[in-house]
C-alpha cells in the first residue's frame, strides 16, 4: 500500500518538531523491534495543553504519526487528549499500511506517558 497524501505531508513538513524546555510532561516510548524512538513534549495551563512539541527517530509513518497526533491534542483539554487513540492518529493521517500501524500505537502511548509524567509531577 502506498502512503496517503496526508501521511507524506506530514513526513515532508512534520509539526510541531522541538523540545520545550522545562516541559510540564515528557513522554518517551520506543519499539525495539523496528527502532522507532518518539518523545513528546507538554505545556500545561490549567488543564489545556497550551502547547506540544516531538522528537521522533524513527521511519516516516513514525514521524506522520508523531506530527498528526500532536496537532489533534494541541490547546485540547488533558482528559480529551487521554482519549486520543491509534486509531484516531491513523484515520486522521488517512490510513497506514498495516505493518505501520505500530507507529500510531507509538504516538498513543508517548502522549500518554507525557500526560502521566504531568500528574505524578503535579503530586511533588
Amino acid at each position: 500500500m502506498l502512503y496517503s497524501e496526508k501521511v507524506m505531508d506530514h513526513f515532508s513538513n512534520p509539526r510541531n518538531v522541538g523540545v520545550i524546555e522545562n516541559a510540564d510532561g515528557i513522554g518517551e516510548v520506543g519499539n525495539a523491534k523496528c527502532g522507532d524512538i518518539m518523545k513528546i513534549y507538554l505545556k500545561i495551563e490549567g488543564d489545556r495543553i497550551q502547547d506540544v512539541k516531538f522528537n521522533t527517530f524513527g521511519c516516516g509513518s513514525a514521524i506522520a504519526s508523531s506530527s498528526m497526533a500532536t496537532e489533534l491534542i494541541k490547546g485540547k483539554k488533558l482528559s480529551e487528549a487521554q482519549e486520543l487513540t491509534n486509531k484516531a492518529v491513523a484515520e486522521a493521517l488517512d490510513g497506514l499500511p498495516p505493518h505501520k500501524i505500530h507507529c500510531s500505537v507509538l504516538a498513543e502511548e508517548a502522549i500518554q506517558a507525557a500526560i502521566s509524567d504531568y500528574y505524578q509531577k503535579q503530586k511533588k
